[in-house]
């Protein structure tokens, strides 16, 4: 081909056929298909949240005026979703239109493949044709849904003529392309962020059961695919304070969600006070006392039959006598909640070991449900008693911002056993800024 030289493409040739008027409305009626696709609202709801995902992330505090706005856009989304819906099924003439087009895309996108990949070799005769056609089908966009399914139809037999000893390799490229579409959504989700369900209520009252979260799955580094190897740190290693994803060490089965208040080389020593780091206790104050969680049964393994059956017995049970505390690990604050007395009877006790130091390579964690979580002081559910440690290769990333909340109370409670959307949740970031309000009594939401 020689410099400066235009590729030849079906679209282009087509597009030579169309008066500028034609060229115009064409673009028009794209557009005006793309907007009405059901997909568009979950696009651009998904483009502002991973750019809303990266600010509150970077810079904390900006979750505090940020989240009501991205409240009121997913609000819009899910508005401009559920009205394409009704617009399908009352619009029947417009929806028509609207099908037939995208079904004649489909038979476009299929036809251009072919042409563009062999049109070095189609004859003129072939290629005249096929342009001819797929005019007449760009100008039929402009007409009712006959005339677009004419245009389509004779688009097609146009190209089962000419394209149709030309299509096993055509096909086998648009089977690498699924491949390769289907690759990039598994990359996506093994080395950016992969979203995360809390089962229990272990990390109340940072993170409720039934919150639906997404994990930073790059930020301490990226995992060998099939391995708890990570080669190296892409931006920080885990720190005091971070709340962790991470397949648990005493059962690789299963992941846990904790907040890493150890990292390599820190001393504990645990005793009717608490336990200090180094020798120092972080920061602790009292905000609510005292201060009540709802808690539910959620099994690790269960059936459809089983699960909708959960979902409309209402097994919601409220703890009180709990003290909600603020405390504060290397600057960044979180709310914790602990029963003093109660864990000098019962945590306390199971600790086989009270003093000990984090190994290399290691974290160690807890919940922020102190009395109430199976985290490394009692070995991560391995029923020893004795300390255990998260290596980094078992992390999966860092917890970041919540997505859906279906939690107890909250809308549709009175259908789903006590469990409703909680939108005040939504997009609330699992980083605490120090400048919420405080928390409501989860009593005063009832039953």
């Amino acid at each position: 081909m020689a410099a400066g030289s235009v590729k030849k493409t079906l679209a282009g040739s087509a597009d030579a056929g169309l008066g500028d008027a034609e060229r115009a409305a064409l673009k028009k009626v794209r557009w005006h298909d793309r907007l009405v696709s059901l997909w568009a609202p979950v696009t651009v709801l998904a483009i502002v949240f991973a750019v809303y995902l990266v600010i509150v992330e970077s810079l904390v505090c900006t979750n505090l005026w940020l989240q009501p706005l991205m409240q009121a856009v997913g609000l819009l989304a899910f508005a401009w979703w559920a009205a394409l819906v009704v617009a399908r099924l009352a619009l029947r003439r417009w929806n028509g239109g609207r099908a037939a087009r995208y079904s004649a895309e489909e038979v476009l996108a299929e036809v251009e493949r072919t042409a563009n990949k062999h049109a070095g070799t189609l004859k003129d005769k072939a290629w005249a044709e096929l342009t001819e056609a797929t005019t007449a089908l760009y100008k039929s966009f402009q007409a009712g849904e006959p005339e677009v399914t004419a245009a389509a139809k004779q688009l097609e037999a146009v190209g089962e003529r000419h394209l149709a000893s030309l299509r096993q390799g055509s096909l086998l490229e648009f089977g690498s392309g699924f491949a390769r579409a289907l690759f990039i959504a598994l990359a996506f989700r093994a080395v950016l962020v992969e979203p995360f369900k809390i089962p229990s209520g272990s990390m109340i009252p940072t993170l409720q059961i039934g919150d639906q979260i997404f994990v930073n799955k790059f930020i301490y580094g990226v995992r060998l695919p099939f391995t708890n190897y990570v080669p190296f740190v892409l931006i920080r290693p885990p720190k005091r304070g971070d709340v962790i994803v991470f397949n648990n060490p005493a059962n690789l089965a299963v992941d846990y969600i904790k907040r890493v208040v150890g990292v390599p080389g820190d001393h504990f020593e645990f005793d009717e006070q608490g336990f200090t780091v180094n020798g120092q206790r972080f920061p602790s104050t009292v905000e609510t006392e005292p201060f009540g969680y709802w808690d539910s049964n959620t099994p690790e393994f269960e059936s459809w039959g089983e699960m909708f059956q959960r979902w409309t017995t209402n097994d919601w049970r409220y703890h009180g006598g709990e003290t909600l505390y603020r405390e504060v690990i290397d600057g960044q604050p979180h709310l914790k909640l602990e029963n003093r007395d109660v864990s000098n009877a019962t945590a306390l006790p199971r600790m086989m070991e009270r003093s000990f130091t984090v190994p290399e390579g290691h974290v160690f964690v807890m919940g922020d449900n102190r009395n109430n979580s199976e985290d490394g002081r009692f070995g991560l559910s391995d029923h020893t008693g004795h300390p255990r440690f998260v290596p980094y290769g078992n992390i999966k990333g860092k917890a970041t911002v919540i997505w859906l909340a279906l939690d107890h109370g909250g809308f549709g409670r009175s259908v789903f056993g006590g469990t409703g959307l909680l939108y005040s949740r939504f997009f609330k970031s699992v980083t605490l800024c120090g400048q919420e309000a405080p928390l409501p009594d989860p009593q005063a939401e009832g039953p």
